[in-house]
């Protein structure tokens, strides 16, 4: 028989086979596991995703994009121009005066085919003959047309009747530098207080129609290229048609401020030196005072000695019918040697525009345009070129202010054309005043445009911010556009300018506002690759703590009705 084992060993083995297990977790173990497990998630659910939510979330500012949208599809403000002219008749009675400018007005409506721009006759003494004081008052439908009469700077023409005898037909005089259209008239064609017609009426009626045709062809155009509604829309030739989109090509964009450089640039070592600031004072000067109402102008000169043709440029070419040397109109635009010639693009805030005199060269003169032979030329939305040519054979070292007359005119000619200037009618006034009434409307149009760009940009981008400057320049811009769209209706053309003017630098801070542009480039895909290895280390143990404890409580539940079942029984 073998020997048993020993007692120590066998109970060293038993103790091998049978592990001893740890004492059950008291409830209070397990309520401190559980209360420790539900505080960590309190902290994060309570403290810690809101903080993230909050430190993460994009600001965005209440915008009224609905009136917004309204403004961008032309349905709250309808652009009218009405336009006042007084009627100065004080060698008529006032019956005949009174019923001379009802007919007048009967024949300009009929005559008119545009709506939104109407011209409005006002007898300007009536109120002091009938002792009636109506300035400042709107007209009604039950007033006539001639007892209103508005504010002087309201008035955008003055007619002046005067008899003349010896004369079988009525002629127009309209002054270069007023606003006033003289009528000269046969006293027997004046129409009695009675008449329903006359043919004096219809020529003033035709005479001021051929004044506005040009301003009523630019408003229609500008209205009809922004889908602006109209009650009654202007049909334009395409003569006017092209004449117009050529003119929007060349010209500026508006700008508050404009910087005028004027640059003299001379193959050789003379010229060396010019009269330019009595030039401009006694040329240019009194052109950007009367432009002044509707943008300033700075202005700078410079002199350029040794200043070469670019070397691309075709050589000009004699020509001996003219005795001139001549370039190509293609090769105009290579002329400017911008490579060398010390020309800045923008200096200041506003676009810089640039007038250029080049002296010809001795062996070179004079140098003119073959197709033409002109010796100036415009270069759109850059400026103006004009070549000098010397009357003697030696070029002089000075340029006097006799020697840049022609030159000033020139730059004053393209410079209106820069500015979109209209060309008719003669009179200068009106055509400052066509252009303060279609910048005015380009104005409201580009602001009006920008304000529903924004309205689309941030529906389409919910994840974009929208800082509070940008809804205080938003509220600005609506605010000044309806200032500008009320002052347009009152014909306070000066005033819409100005509030069109201020809407638009409004609406370009609200578009341009460099937080919000930054955001546009920084999708929610970007927080995700961002955030998503920062909030991983620390959710895969609050998830794996609570995932365990929940395995535990349904084996404890489990373990609990098999206690309960046995002790039942079968």
């Amino acid at each position: 028989m073998e020997a048993s084992p020993p007692k120590t060993v066998s109970k060293v083995v038993e103790s091998v086979k049978k592990p001893k297990i740890p004492p059950p977790e008291t409830e209070k173990a397990i309520w401190t596991r559980i209360n420790v497990i539900l505080a960590f998630w309190a902290v994060v659910l309570l403290m810690g995703i809101p903080a993230w939510l909050y430190t993460t979330m994009i600001y965005r500012a209440d915008l009224p994009l609905q009136e917004m949208m309204d403004w961008a599809e032309g349905k709250v403000c309808r652009p009218v121009f009405p336009l006042r002219l007084s009627v100065e008749a004080d060698s008529i009675p006032i019956p005949e005066a009174q019923n001379l400018v009802r007919i007048t007005q009967h024949a300009l409506d009929d005559l008119n085919d545009f709506s939104a721009h109407h011209l409005r006759l006002l007898l300007s003494d009536s109120e002091k003959r009938n002792g009636t004081q109506s300035e400042g008052r709107e007209q009604t439908d039950s007033e006539p047309v001639e007892s209103i009469l508005g504010k002087s700077e309201d008035i955008a023409l003055s007619i002046r009747f005067r008899p003349e005898s010896g004369i079988s037909a009525p002629r127009a005089d309209l002054h270069a530098y007023a606003p006033v259209l003289d009528i000269f008239y046969p006293p027997t064609q004046m129409p009695s207080a009675s008449s329903t017609s006359s043919p004096l009426a219809s020529f003033v009626a035709n005479e001021l129609q051929s004044i506005y045709t040009e301003e009523q062809a630019s408003l229609a155009y500008l209205l009809t290229a922004n889908n602006a509604p109209s009650q009654k829309t202007k049909i334009l030739s395409q003569e006017f048609n092209d004449m117009l989109a050529r003119r929007n090509t060349r010209s500026f964009k508006y700008a508050s401020t404009y910087h005028l450089t004027f640059s003299l640039f001379t193959p050789s070592y003379v010229p060396n030196d010019w009269e330019i600031r009595s030039a401009l004072k006694s040329y240019m000067t009194p052109l950007l005072e009367s432009l002044s109402s509707i943008s300033n102008f700075t202005v700078d000169s410079q002199v350029q000695l040794y200043a070469e043709m670019p070397p691309s440029m075709r050589e000009p070419e004699l020509d001996s019918s003219r005795k001139a040397w001549t370039m190509r109109k293609e090769d105009l635009s290579g002329f400017i040697n911008a490579a060398e010639w010390p020309l800045s693009p923008s200096i200041g805030a506003g676009p810089t525009i640039n007038f250029i005199l080049y002296v010809a060269s001795e062996e070179r003169r004079p140098l003119l345009v073959a197709e033409n032979g002109k010796s100036s030329w415009l270069v759109p939305q850059w400026g103006g070129m004009q070549i000098f040519n010397p009357s003697t054979s030696k070029t002089p070292a000075v340029l006097t202010k006799d020697d840049l007359r022609p030159a000033m005119h020139k730059f004053s000619e393209h410079l209106m054309s820069l500015l979109g200037v209209p060309v008719t009618p003669k009179s200068f006034p009106l055509r400052l005043s066509t252009l303060t009434r279609v910048r005015s409307a380009q104005l409201m149009f580009s602001a009006s445009s920008t304000m529903g760009a924004l309205a689309r940009l941030t529906k389409t981008l919910p994840s974009i911010e929208i800082p509070d400057s940008v809804a205080k320049n938003t509220a600005e811009t609506l605010i000044r556009l309806e200032h500008a769209c009320r002052d347009l209706k009152d014909g306070k053309f000066h005033s819409a300018l100005e509030n069109a003017r201020m809407a638009e630098a409004h609406a370009e801070k609200a578009f341009f506002e460099p937080s919000m542009v930054g955001q546009v480039y920084f999708p929610e895909e970007h927080k995700v690759a961002v955030y998503l290895p920062l909030l991983g280390p620390v959710a895969v143990p609050l998830v794996m703590a609570a995932i365990k404890e929940i395995r535990a409580y349904r084996e404890r539940y489990q373990a609990a009705g098999a206690v309960v079942v046995a002790a039942v029984g079968p």
